[in-house]
């Protein structure tokens, strides 16, 4: 059954008034609200391959996909069964276990800048200890972040940052983005443009003795995606070899997204450390940082900097990180025979081309780096957060009309348009023409 309007979801219309007496906005984070696309939540019951239902029986072709681990498509057999065999073996252990040390050894055969590895529990986990073990082993304070791009929760990073807190927040530049974050806490983070290589190298120059380190999503989704122009990322690379800074890259998002060796392999930069979250996990809760072994030693037990987690290493979780990173490493396209990331090129491809000539006459501007694209409201070029925040993104906005109607076509984006979409494997050349021929309608329509 396809959605027509929103008032063909009573069940789920009834299930957020009742949520909103219980939870914070009716939800568990702050995107799910589709407030600002001027609706209420889809309340998911279930999701098989590419199609996500809700409670009232509406099917779409989803491209949120658990913001983005679920590369394969929803409950993939092998996923699932590895979760039911780990689950009749015991949830939890509080241990070392041989699966956390088989998943260990996978991601730093893959990610080019690892040595070592500690698994957490999520994504801001990760980037709260990498950046505090940059602290630590630089003996600095001070760290440089991009406006736009979000590296999780964590206090000394939510300014200017992008995600959830763009889409539902403002603040002035050098303001935190939450309430509850003293501004003690955020003055020694240097807040400067993505892309904007010289601002970096002034910034440097100035007070590079005293950087710790430089994080960064080297390929931004949280901003919606907007790549790195070229030279960005190897110029971050050269300045902090310059000054002996950490160049951190966040790839929660990017990493086995966009290559094996995610974003890094892509643009041919390597990092001091290494975030990562999402795919890893295969849909369940789950975080890691990694890099040079002689930056990792310095954590606890062997080194002086603490992290620790009871639930780190999970058992279930690093079942299906497991099972979800071996099948996708080992898929290929039974007609073709093209690996995963190739597929996922074509298809990505298929839905760019579709949608060139369409693009031009709305005077949107269309993003994409394999799996992972955006539809910007604004005639581009779009290079960094100020760009993105050029469109219209309020509750009746063009991106929210456009998200309404997309509903009512069968295809589920994220509600924000400040975050990136994402193809799986589930996905056909039929899901992307029935995608195509959605937006065109859509746009059509205003």
């Amino acid at each position: 059954m396809t959605l027509k309007e929103d008032s063909q979801r009573p069940l789920s219309r009834e299930l957020y008034r009742r949520a909103k007496q219980q939870l914070p906005g009716g939800v568990n984070s702050p995107v799910r609200t589709f407030a600002t696309v001027g609706s209420y939540p889809i309340i998911a019951e279930s999701a098989k391959g590419a199609l996500l239902r809700d409670v009232d029986g509406h099917d779409y072709l989803d491209y949120i996909g658990s913001w983005g681990p679920m590369i394969l498509g929803h409950a993939d057999e092998e996923v699932v069964a590895a979760v039911q065999q780990a689950v009749s073996r015991g949830v939890s252990f509080g241990l070392a276990t041989q699966a956390e040390c088989e998943l260990a050894e996978l991601l730093i055969e893959s990610v080019a800048s690892l040595e070592r590895v500690r698994l957490v529990n999520s994504g801001t986990e990760a980037t709260m200890s990498a950046l505090r073990l940059a602290r630590g082993f630089t003996k600095r304070n001070k760290l440089i972040k991009f406006a736009g791009c979000y590296h999780g929760h964590v206090d000394a990073l939510l300014v200017q940052a992008g995600s959830g807190v763009a889409t539902h927040h403002t603040s002035s530049k050098r303001a935190p983005s939450s309430a509850g974050v003293p501004e003690s806490v955020i003055e020694e983070t240097l807040v400067l443009p993505f892309n904007d290589l010289e601002a970096v190298s002034q910034q440097m120059q100035q007070q590079g003795d005293k950087i710790a380190a430089i994080i960064v999503e080297p390929l931004p989704g949280n901003m919606g995606v907007v790549p790195p122009i070229e030279g960005f990322l190897k110029g971050l690379r050269d300045l902090c070899d310059r000054h002996e800074s950490l160049l951190i890259f966040d790839e929660v998002m990017s990493g086995f997204r966009v290559a094996r060796g995610g974003a890094q392999q892509l643009y041919g930069v390597r990092a001091d450390l290494t975030t990562l979250g999402k795919i890893i996990g295969g849909g369940l809760p789950v975080g890691a940082y990694g890099g040079r072994a002689d930056i990792m030693d310095h954590v606890s037990p062997r080194g002086d900097v603490y992290q620790a987690g009871t639930l780190s290493g999970n058992p279930v979780t690093v079942a299906a990180g497991l099972a979800t990173l071996r099948k996708l490493l080992g898929w290929r396209d039974p007609q073709s025979g093209v690996d995963a990331y190739g597929y996922l090129e074509r298809l990505g491809k298929q839905l760019e081309q579709g949608l060139q000539p369409l693009i031009k006459e709305s005077g949107c501007c269309f993003h994409r780096v394999g799996s992972m694209f955006t539809l910007f409201f604004t005639p581009g070029p779009v290079h960094n957060f100020t760009d993105v925040a050029q469109a219209d993104h309020s509750a009746n906005g063009a991106f929210a009309r456009f998200h309404r109607g997309m509903l009512a076509n069968g295809i589920l984006l994220p509600p924000s348009g400040f975050e990136a979409a994402f193809i799986s494997l589930a996905h056909t050349e039929e899901s992307i023409a029935k995608t195509v021929a959605a937006i065109s309608s859509t746009l059509r329509d205003g």
